[in-house]
């Protein structure tokens, strides 16, 4: 039987400094190692970061927690803070109670003097005059409404409230069959997902206007880009999941095959058969002619939204490589690459005109970890963690020489890309039921220079945690699981040169089978656990 030879926390082991004086690296998630606290230190930063991004609204009469006043920015840091934050849900249901009759989501709260809203025709703001704020959506957004839907479903795997779902799934349907159909946001010779041309996900054109402007107009440049249909692909399949939550079948396939449809159209019109091209432009000719070779920071996103095969996300995460050899800038983490000459007020290298992106690097590692190529997820990682050492912090984006360039957005987008990447990559701990009750377990530790370790997540707020201990020795490798699971599917990577002669469940000689992803070795198994289950894995 494989022993653990250190009891995690503690301050020193073997002469060694790898704890803090309070435990301040201690928060879901979290990780303790017996070699440094250098990763712990690290999640507590990212964690500080998003911390200082939260703020309060008071509007209507309501007290809403964000993070910030923009519902997009908030679910993108949903994916780090719902371990942590006890308010996840004021925010997100006083956009979705606010949605238009025609499907429309709001998007953002600001004051009434800073004018955002007089950037928008009438029926895309709502003025509360007695709290000087407006609630807008810049009218040529094309993401909201399925970041309205994934943020539903990071609130519902914190609570597993049905009721509060059964109320607010007509909405969430409701605006993905808005977005799919609107003449302004549906494409119908694609069939796809259209918006004016921006960079990517961004919210300004090209345009003399583009900083008061964000209407679409009758003259407004139009374009297909592939992380709006990646996101409402996801949604599309969320929304059958949730469906199948209340025992909605038929619901659900139907949500199923639309997605399916739209897959394929993605695939059609916008994979060039290494990556999706930046934008496919509607009756104009762009900027210039690079767009097929433009590679985009929606395209992580584009994984890990579950739109490509394994082969197809190699294919991705290859080519990010194959440019990490060949790039001048610091990093590969582009906002996009080749840049513009310049895009309305910015020129090359500046904000999200190839600047380099957190948030880009956080989901690539994720990616990385989850598609064979674990080493490069930890080398991101890795890379970034200096970063932060350096600076004391995340930045919202880089210059190409990693100069922090903190203007123009929020740095806890980033910081939050790279928690869920050590969560749900590295750590592999994936909720695929509510409240950990059924589990993904595809831990990469292996990859690391931690041989022990206990790595801990969960939901603060419905105080639900998983706590994992790790230990590699030359005879095998041991986790010992302790979740309110009742299924644990597990995906366990091996050491590179390492086969398993032996699983161990419980002590319990246990059938498995090995998988292969790229050339990474992994032991396959599932098993119904009661509280802690123990694995070892004999080489």
């Amino acid at each position: 039987m494989i022993e653990f030879k250190h009891k995690l926390p503690a301050m020193n082991i073997e002469g060694r400094h790898n704890g803090t004086y309070n435990n301040k690296e201690l928060s879901f998630p979290s990780v303790l190692t017996t070699k440094d606290p250098k990763l712990g230190l690290f999640m507590y930063d990212l964690r500080n970061n998003i911390y200082s991004d939260r703020s309060l609204v008071f509007v209507d009469g309501k007290i809403l927690a964000v993070n910030k006043n923009w519902i997009r920015d908030h679910v993108h840091v949903m994916k780090a803070m719902r371990h942590w934050e006890y308010n996840l849900d004021s925010f997100l249901n006083f956009i979705i109670d606010t949605q238009r009759e025609d499907g429309q989501f709001y998007e953002l709260i600001k004051q009434m003097d800073d004018e955002h809203w007089s950037f928008v025709n009438e029926d895309c703001y709502v003025m509360y005059p007695e709290d000087n704020l407006a609630l807008v959506r810049l009218e040529l957004e094309a993401d909201i409404e399925y970041i309205v839907v994934e943020g539903a479903v990071y609130l519902y795997k914190t609570t597993g409230d049905n009721e509060w779902l059964r109320k607010v799934l007509p909405k969430l349907e409701k605006g993905i069959d808005y977005i799919t159909s609107d003449e302004k946001r549906w494409d119908k010779e694609h069939g796809l997902v259209k918006r004016p041309f921006t960079i990517d996900t961004w919210d300004f054109t090209y345009l003399p206007d583009a900083g008061n402007n964000r209407r679409i107009e009758e003259h407004t440049p139009m374009s297909i880009m592939h992380g709006d249909n990646s996101g409402v692909y996801q949604a599309m399949n969320q929304l059958a999941w949730l469906n199948r939550r209340l025992g909605n079948e038929e619901k659900a396939a139907q949500w199923e095959t639309r997605a399916a449809e739209l897959r394929e159209n993605i695939f059609k019109h916008l994979w060039n058969g290494n990556f999706f091209i930046h934008q496919l432009h509607l009756g104009h000719a762009g900027l210039d002619d690079k767009e097929a070779e433009r590679l985009s920071l929606s395209n992580p996103y584009d994984i890990n939204r579950g739109l490509t095969n394994t082969e197809e996300s190699r294919k991705i995460i290859a080519e990010y490589l194959r440019r990490k050899e060949t790039t001048k800038l610091f990093a590969e983490w582009f906002s996009i690459d080749p840049p513009y000459e310049k895009f309305f007020a910015f020129d090359v290298g500046t904000y999200v005109n190839g600047a380099i992106s957190p948030f880009t690097a956080g989901e690539l590692a994720k990616a990385a970890f989850n598609n064979g190529y674990e080493e490069y997820g930890w080398d991101i990682v890795s890379r970034f963690m200096k970063l932060v050492e350096r600076d004391g912090t995340a930045y919202f984006l880089y210059y190409p020489d990693s100069r922090p360039q903190p203007e123009g957005g929020p740095s806890a987008w980033g910081a939050a890309a790279f928690v869920s990447a050590v969560d749900e990559g590295l750590a592999g701990i994936n909720d695929i039921g509510v409240n950990y009750d059924e589990i993904l377990f595809a831990p990469k530790f292996p990859v690391t220079d931690y041989t022990e370790l206990r790595y801990l997540t969960g939901y603060e707020a419905s105080q639900k945690k998983v706590d994992v201990r790790y230990i590699l020795t030359d005879e095998g490798m041991r986790y010992d699981v302790e979740s309110p699971a009742k299924k644990i599917a597990a995906h366990i990577l091996l050491p590179k040169g390492k086969k398993c002669r032996t699983l161990l469940l419980n002590g319990e000689d246990t059938p498995f089978e090995t998988e292969y992803v790229g050339e990474s070795a992994y032991v396959n198994f599932a098993c119904a656990p009661e509280g802690k289950v123990s694995f070892e894995l004999l080489f």
